[in-house]
């Protein structure tokens, strides 16, 4: 991870279809674009690896998100439980859908734990939203039964996790419906895009019909088709997406660079005494984009994040201190500042995070993850392997 590391003449190719026929908009245009629909094919390869009935390519995955939830019917009073370790977007989405984010806990697989969201449910939850988070598995068995038993919809946000499975399943078709995405930092990126998965038809056709204005894509005349509901334009492009066909076509490679690399490296932090391994409910599925961790505390887990860096070893998160990705840093969700006034449903909905507490604060303070490159040889995953056992031992044996 990231596909880019190893871009060549296949995305070149892609680019240049689109390029020679000058349709860079994924509709209309039928014949300018002689036959060349890139958006239709990523979707179509995506549909084919996932086992997903649909697949609907958009933006980004903010946009997959936002674009899930109205197609779910989340709206004005309703509850989306979402875990506080995730991407702010997962957050941001569920507040663009005008409805409030329920903040749950997260266990040692690093993503939501089934506890915490069987307690966060109240009367006005519509959406248990698990997330994959760094490549691997959610507890998505017991999250499914929990919405199965409550009557809620479940809401994959896999993200992070497209090339991930869970007992054969890939992740994002397991819910109602599930979400990934493919910017510029994933394992397979388009630049910028993101896709909606789903096994439900009319999910589906909600999704498609919001995320273009509300188009119903009936016509060959776009002028001329029909308009069901309100949309937004979430759409993608087709050069963003003939990069996405080209490295979709490459995601086992990328897997098995990925799964082959942490090997090794785990390997060779499995000798130090008193770490432990994030804990994966299927080892098999994991796309092993990273490699994480748990130090004994806090401090050991900050001092090992630091010497990494301090030793060359790019990719380093302790994710506690990270501004992006855990609740501790959301200053300006727990604080509500938005760009514009929101609804003051929302707000009345939502506690004062900046007073909650989270039982996360264990787990996330000793956690440490390292990002699994593509583009590293096998002298440089050795010694790599090497520098990160000896500065983890040492970091592990100060005081």
């Amino acid at each position: 991870m990231p596909g880019f590391e190893l871009f060549d003449d296949e995305e070149r190719k892609q680019i240049n279809e689109v390029m020679e026929r000058g349709v860079l908009m994924r509709y209309g245009f039928g014949a300018a674009r002689g036959g060349v629909w890139k958006a239709r094919e990523m979707e179509e390869a995506i549909a084919k690896r996932t086992g997903a009935k649909h697949a609907l390519l958009v933006a980004d995955g903010t946009a997959a998100l936002t674009v899930a939830l109205a197609a779910l019917g989340v709206g004005a009073g309703d509850e989306v439980i979402m875990p506080a370790f995730t991407f702010v977007a997962s957050f941001e989405s569920i507040i663009a859908a005008g409805a409030t984010p329920v903040i749950a806990d997260v266990d040692d697989t690093l993503c939501l734990s089934p506890e915490s969201a069987r307690a966060a449910i109240t009367p006005r939850t519509k959406v248990i939203m698990p997330v994959h988070m760094c490549g691997a598995s959610a507890e998505i068995d017991e999250l499914s039964q929990i919405a199965k038993e409550k009557n809620l919809l479940l809401l994959e946000d896999a993200c992070q996790a497209f090339g991930a499975a869970y007992k054969g399943r890939a992740l994002g078709t397991i819910g109602d419906a599930g979400c990934y995405s493919f910017d510029f930092n994933k394992m397979v990126t388009c630049g910028e895009a993101g896709a909606v998965l789903t096994n439900s038809e009319e999910i589906y056709e909600r999704a498609d019909m919001y995320h273009d204005h509300g188009h119903d894509h009936s016509n060959e005349d776009r002028g001329a088709e029909g308009h069901p509901f309100a949309g937004y334009n979430y759409r993608v492009s087709e050069l963003h997406a003939a990069i996405g066909c080209a490295q979709i076509a490459k995601t086992d490679r990328f897997v098995g660079i990925q799964r082959e690399t942490k090997k090794i490296l785990k390997a060779a932090l499995s000798s130090v005494k008193g770490l432990t391994f994030r804990r994966l409910p299927d080892p098999d599925g994991d796309s092993a984009t990273f490699l994480s961790f748990f130090m004994p505390s806090e401090e050991s887990a900050r001092r090992a994040a630091s010497s990494l860096k301090a030793a060359g070893i790019d990719g380093v998160f302790h994710w506690y201190d990270n501004n992006w990705h855990y609740i501790r840093k959301w200053d300006h969700f727990k604080n509500r500042r938005f760009a514009a006034p929101i609804s003051s449903d929302i707000l009345n909905a939502m506690p004062d995070y900046s007073k909650v507490s989270f039982k996360s604060d264990e787990i996330i303070s000793r956690a440490v993850s390292i990002t699994i490159k593509l583009g590293w040889t096998k002298d440089e995953i050795a010694s790599r392997a090497k520098r990160i056992e000896d500065t983890v031992r040492s970091a592990m044996a100060e005081r």
